[in-house]
């Protein structure tokens, strides 16, 4: 009997998702844990294996397409067999609940006769422009595809939704033949280009804007002696195997600090506040489009070594869209980190349901006062974003005195 295999929910923040390559094709023979298609969400393509045996005998999305969670992705089912009941049946399922808003009984008083309104037939839209600043939009495979034929994927004009590059543009593309859609300022004159919002940043504004608009922000900063830290760093790459970041000190640092302040290490649930036992520490990764927070579970317990491990092999992930829903989900505490783009000070966006995120500035050498003298000294601006609604100014002073502490003394890490 044919079934119908609907769009996955892949990750706890998809509402759409991208077929960015289908691996069969109607008529093909489908076994159970067969690779169906490749799913791009809003934070990485996916492999979507099929739960059933049988022909696949209709294609609901085609590729680049992009459909709503529970669309139909395909039909399974018997060779020859008729699935126009099944079409039929989801159609009226999905429309049943606007059918019986529209049969609503409404009570109208003193109804006049209709007017006649003319409407102003609507402007035809703009083209969509696929390339800004030398940057297309193209789904991973196209890209790889492009880079393995030598292709600069600049000159391909995509054929997918909203000029989105697909395999197939890759595999039909002729230089010379293609011109890609894009306007430049020439000579004074004014111009601008459009590019369409991936998934993931789509997902990305929502999720800052439910952010920084319902948790009330507010922020401390405070100013840490990283003189120790830095000789330690130092004495550690010398005698170790693994390359230690001070990243890996301040995610450390951090986790040790939760531990001493749970009330930190807490979510806003509305009609409660959960305080985390467990210390999961998400680290902000910048990607093309826009930021992934792969999370590093029970830091408070990881040597740096091992910290620092996880983290180059998640970021890894992230940039190559290979991230698995395990990997992003379950943060307790957040860290930002943009001193290595030479970023002083700066406020970070809460990462919900964190109640907190940590933003790390750069390592600066400035003249710093020590036992009554000017001295040349290192100092690193942290700047503490908190919930208002779950962590008051005192909670979160006292955490940042603690890692204060810990980083001014980093003996304390490896006591």
């Amino acid at each position: 009997m044919a079934e119908i295999v609907y769009m996955p929910k892949l990750s706890d923040t998809m509402t759409e998702g991208v077929v960015a390559e289908w691996h069969k094709k109607v008529g093909d023979n489908v076994e159970s844990g067969d690779l169906l298609a490749d799913i791009e969400t809003d934070k990485a393509t996916m492999e979507f294996e099929s739960f059933q045996d049988g022909v696949l005998l209709y294609i609901g999305v085609e590729t680049g397409q992009t459909v709503p969670v529970d669309s139909i992705l395909a039909i399974l089912g018997e060779k020859g067999e008729d699935i126009d009941a099944l079409l039929k049946a989801d159609k009226k399922k999905k429309s049943a609940p606007a059918e019986k808003e529209k049969t609503k009984k409404v009570e109208v008083v003193n109804v006049e006769a209709p007017k006649k309104i003319e409407v102003a037939e609507p402007a035809k839209a703009a083209p969509v422009v696929t390339a800004s600043n030398g940057r297309v939009v193209a789904s991973p495979l196209a890209r790889k595809l492009a880079k393995e034929k030598g292709i600069n994927i600049n000159q391909v004009v995509g054929s997918g939704e909203n000029g989105r590059i697909i395999k197939s543009d890759i595999d039909n593309f002729k230089p010379g033949t293609q011109t890609t859609a894009i306007v430049r300022t020439i000579g004074g004159k004014e111009g601008y280009t459009e590019e369409p919002v991936s998934q993931m940043r789509k997902v990305i504004a929502q999720r800052l804007a439910e952010s920084k608009f319902t948790a009330p922000h507010f922020y401390l900063t405070m100013e840490i002696d990283m003189d120790n830290a830095i000789a330690a760093r130092k004495a550690l790459n010398e005698n170790g195997d693994v390359k230690i970041s001070f990243n890996d000190f301040v995610v450390k640092a951090s986790a040790m600090a939760l531990r001493k302040h749970p009330k930190v290490n807490s979510s806003w649930l509305g009609d409660s506040v959960r305080y985390n036992e467990h210390i999961h520490i998400g680290v902000a990764v910048a990607v093309d489009e826009g930021l992934l927070v792969p999370v590093i579970r029970h830091a408070d317990i990881k040597g740096m070594a091992e910290i620092n491990t996880e983290v180059k092999d998640l970021a890894g992930k992230a940039r190559d869209k290979k991230l698995q829903p395990s990997d992003w989900e379950g943060n307790t505490f957040t860290i930002s980190n943009l001193g290595m783009f030479g970023i002083e000070e700066f406020t970070a966006i809460i990462n919900s349901p964190d109640a907190c995120i940590l933003a790390v500035g750069g390592i600066k050498q400035v003249p710093v006062v020590k036992n009554g003298q000017v001295v040349p000294g290192n100092t690193m601006k942290l700047t503490l974003s908190c919930d208002h609604r779950v962590v008051d100014g005192v909670v979160g002073s006292a955490f940042l005195q603690t890692l204060k502490n810990i980083l001014e003394n980093p003996v304390l890490m490896f006591a």
